[in-house]
């Protein structure tokens, strides 16, 4: 097993000072939370942008469906782009491009020019979100690296909740061009503390670019997280949903084919011969179909089904923030008593109770009784996601470390995206059962036990997982009998 915690070309001295270790995950979590907020606010505001360009808002869909077009493109080479210009380097244009597409976004005269500053906002998304975590990974020692992944685990579950009531305010109460300008000052902080605190590592030796592995990783993703996000939505026609999905697939398989051989590909998936590494995609990628339908099925459920207004609907929602937020003090101390094994497998199952509970919920519900199950809810769902998070590089090797983050990027965006298509299908199919043309209340209970159940199914891939698996992260003493085979078995 490999401890090297550092890329080839850089040594334990490159590690930030023990203040910038404190610093990095703050700011990189900062700017993740600004990417995870933007996707969620813009939802709730298309109406009112659709008014203000003069168009109808079923057309607005192209502005989320160009955003998730630059993460498919661009997610898979943000390693490479990383490893050739240096990861504070890209991780600061990064910031910068998603600020420029901020920017014109919010000075769109028209939906053209709207959805062109998208693709721009999106490309600066797709390198921000796997960069910064690789600035992460090579600032911060691999003792220290449980609770700075808390910090980053953070953003990604309070943006889909803070972003429906804040949308809904800033287009009601200001212009909805205000949704974009927000961006501009935390951007700007992120790049000069970038600057300031994030030291300057990068590879000295970069293999050249891997196109054909880029061309066909950027259909197979377009395909499936297309496919998957208009599913059961009726965004657009079936055949045409499938024929997505069945490109996807096919590129997809035409990609594992070019890997094998490929001398340098673009997504490494000899790295699933790494233990930790294959149980934190594959049991990582099934929790988070699950989790991923919450922010479509819950505030739907909460207006449609309940009659609750937007705000009303986003007070309730964030209530799962304040559980992550609680995590984030506990993650590396319960890790250290119990190792990465058994707190997953135990965490699935309870991290899906939970999910499986918003079932229970009817329009009586007492707002009290919704706002306890979301906080633990939110709080046992932000320990799995750290936990997961920080298993999949505790066993990769340094120079790997940039391959890593890119393929675990990418799995995650489909995953989510998934799991969004998911809800969507299985509530779709609950309201043709009861011959509705229209959801109701009781149609999200079926949705909400179908996404819980392939959460739960998680565990599975956990059980295999040695007993002292990532122990060296975890901080829980290693097994002699068993520690010389946990990267690879």
């Amino acid at each position: 097993m490999t401890t090297e915690a550092l890329p080839a070309s850089a040594d334990s001295r490159s590690f930030a000072e023990p203040r910038q270790r404190l610093l990095v995950p703050l700011i990189v979590a900062c700017a993740l939370f600004m990417e995870n907020l933007d996707s969620t606010v813009l939802a709730t505001a298309l109406p009112a942008i659709a008014r203000s360009l003069g168009e109808n808002p079923l057309r607005l869909n192209l502005a989320i469906s160009a955003y998730l077009f630059s993460l498919a493109v661009f997610i898979p080479i943000s390693g490479w782009v990383a490893d050739r210009f240096g990861a504070r380097t890209v991780f600061r244009v990064a910031i910068g491009v998603f600020l420029l597409g901020s920017v014109l976004c919010g000075l769109s005269p028209s939906l053209p020019a709207f959805v062109a500053a998208r693709i721009l906002q999106g490309m600066g998304g797709a390198l921000m979100v796997p960069v910064g975590r690789l600035v992460l990974l090579r600032s911060v020692p691999k003792s220290e690296l449980v609770s700075a992944m808390a910090y980053l685990t953070i953003p990604a579950l309070i943006g889909p909740v803070v972003g429906p009531p804040l949308g809904g305010f800033i287009a009601t109460y200001l212009s909805w061009r205000w949704i974009f300008w927000i961006n501009i000052p935390v951007g700007i902080l992120g790049i000069i503390l970038a600057t300031r605190f994030i030291p300057a590592i990068r590879e000295k030796h970069v293999p050249p670019l891997d196109i054909a592995g880029l061309l066909l990783t950027a259909i197979a993703l377009t395909g499936l997280v297309f496919g998957f996000e208009t599913t059961g939505r009726d965004i657009l026609p079936t055949p045409l949903v499938v024929l997505l999905l069945a490109v996807g697939a096919a590129a997809a398989l035409l990609y594992v084919a070019h890997a094998r051989r490929a001398r340098h590909p673009i997504i490494d998936l000899s790295l699933l011969r790494i233990a930790t590494f294959r149980a934190s995609v594959t049991g990582g990628s099934l929790f988070r179909i699950g989790i991923g339908a919450i922010p479509f099925l819950l505030p739907m459920m909460l207006q449609i089904g309940f009659g609750r207004t937007p705000f009303e609907s986003g007070m309730l929602t964030f209530a799962a923030a304040l559980g992550a937020m609680g995590m984030k003090t506990t993650a590396a101390r319960i890790l250290r008593r119990f190792g990465f094994r058994r707190v997953l497998i135990f965490n699935a199952v309870v991290s899906s109770a939970f999910l499986a509970a918003f079932a229970l919920f009817q329009p009586s519900t007492p707002g009290w009784i919704i706002i306890a199950v979301l906080v633990s809810g939110g709080f046992f769902r932000s320990l799995q996601f750290t936990s997961i998070n920080t298993m999949a590089y505790a066993d990769v090797p340094g120079q790997r470390m940039s391959l890593a983050t890119s393929f675990a990027s990418a799995a995650q965006q489909l995953a989510l995206s998934v799991g969004i298509g998911t809800g969507a299908l299985l509530l779709h199919l609950t309201a043709v059962a009861h011959g509705s043309t229209s959801v109701v209340a009781t149609d999200f209970a079926p949705a909400f036990l179908g996404v819980a159940v392939i959460s739960a199914l998680s565990m599975l891939t956990f059980i295999g997982l040695p007993r002292d698996a990532g122990s060296e992260v975890s901080g829980r003493p290693a097994h002699a009998s068993q520690g010389a085979a946990a990267a690879t078995r």
